[in-house]
């Protein structure tokens, strides 16, 4: 009887992209896992048939082998398989990490036992728009693991040495047989290190490092926006068994300001303006974020909604030179507890014909309006 189709054992098209072939594969593998049918010898066996099927369409090479020559490709030596026609020794600890994220002793790229890198630190720090436009040198204080001064992070007190681990000799992992699979863990006794200590060190007790308390001084460059991140290597928390600290990142933000918002390197500033400024044309000083004042001269009859441009009064690019503008958004104030002198004044005004013939934005509308109207009548 002829082998099936490697494609047809997994379920997915010749054409199939690595991802759909992968995540065929997992869904069938572990469907016929030994460990979940004991005793099937059916469910062993397509077991095999599928990390046969999955270790040659997993490798472009033996792929392409096999798209043109089908199973004789592999046939007579061709292909690098046991008996069988799977390769134990090749890719069943590769498909192993691919079920199950490294159980053969290995994660992430670390081998057990050994120095060991301290895991990184994250920090979350706020600082004002001010600051963020200048930049800042800032003071941090947090708590850290640090290497034990006494045992320079053994773990052993002074005088004294780890020894290796008598339960795995020093390689910090122990096999165990499960059936039909052998199966790699972390030595229980040493708990990976490879090395115990018999005589530990009274300051840390035999940990290799101790908490503390440390301030940092950090340079913050002007320019910083929201996720800012800044990283300062080998502040973060101590390494095991003499390893290299972790790394220490600062993530910023920016609070929100009282009168400014920012847009990038831009800042935009909304400023009421009298009604008389408005409607003659005037001036009038806003603040820039330096703390210094800037003036705006106003043209008669500006509109609510104008705005005005100051160039190099925004925020500086973080670390690529530049400057941004300040963008000035004028609103035009309704006077309101008039006095009955003022309430005369606007009444002739409004009788002279000023309530109508300067106003364009009004008129604009309600031209419109009108047009409105009188198309719903047509209609």
């Amino acid at each position: 009887m002829g082998k099936v189709c490697y494609y047809e054992m997994l379920g997915v098209a010749r054409e199939a992209s690595d991802g759909d072939i992968k995540k065929a594969f997992r869904a069938k593998a572990m469907e016929c896992h030994p460990d979940r049918n004991p005793g099937d010898g059916n469910a062993e066996h397509k077991f095999k048939e599928l990390n046969e099927a999955y270790d040659v369409l997993k490798d472009p090479q033996k792929r392409a082998a096999y798209n043109q020559f089908g199973h004789a490709a592999f046939e007579n030596g061709g292909g690098r398989q046991g008996a069988g026609g799977f390769d134990f020794n090749g890719s069943f600890s590769d498909i192993f990490e691919d079920l199950f994220g490294g159980a053969f002793g290995q994660r992430g790229g670390q081998r057990r036992g050994g120095p060991q890198r301290g895991s990184d630190m994250r920090y979350d720090y706020a600082v004002s728009l001010e600051e963020a436009f200048t930049g800042k040198q800032a003071e941090l204080a947090l708590n850290a693991s640090v290497a034990c001064e006494p045992c320079a992070g053994s773990g052993a007190a002074p005088g004294s040495r780890p020894v290796e681990c008598p339960t795995c000799r020093g390689m910090g992992k122990v096999r165990a047989q499960q059936g039909f699979f052998t199966i790699e863990r972390a030595c229980p006794t040493c708990h990976g290190a490879g090395q115990t200590v018999s005589d530990p060190c009274p300051s840390c007790h035999g940990a290799g490092h101790v908490n503390r308390e440390k301030t940092l001084s950090v340079a913050i460059p002007p320019g910083v926006e929201n996720g800012t991140r800044i990283r300062l290597s080998g502040e973060g928390e101590a390494g095991t068994r003499g390893g290299p600290a972790g790394d220490l990142y600062i993530f910023l933000s920016v609070k929100p300001h009282r009168i400014f918002e920012r847009d990038g390197i831009d800042l935009h500033l909304s400023v009421p303006i009298p009604m008389t400024t408005a409607a003659l044309g005037g001036s009038i000083e806003v603040p820039t974020i330096d703390g210094k004042k800037a003036k705006v001269a106003v043209p008669e009859g500006t509109q609510t909604g104008r705005q005005f441009r100051l160039r190099g009064k925004g925020m500086p690019r973080l670390q690529r030179g530049g400057v941004g503008d300040l963008f000035v958004h004028v609103g035009v104030e309704t006077p309101v507890n008039l006095t009955r002198e003022q309430e005369r004044l606007l009444r002739e005004f409004v009788a002279a014909g000023g309530g109508n013939q300067s106003s364009p934005e009004s008129d604009g509308f309600f031209a419109k309006a009108k047009e409105f109207w009188e198309d719903l009548v047509k209609d």
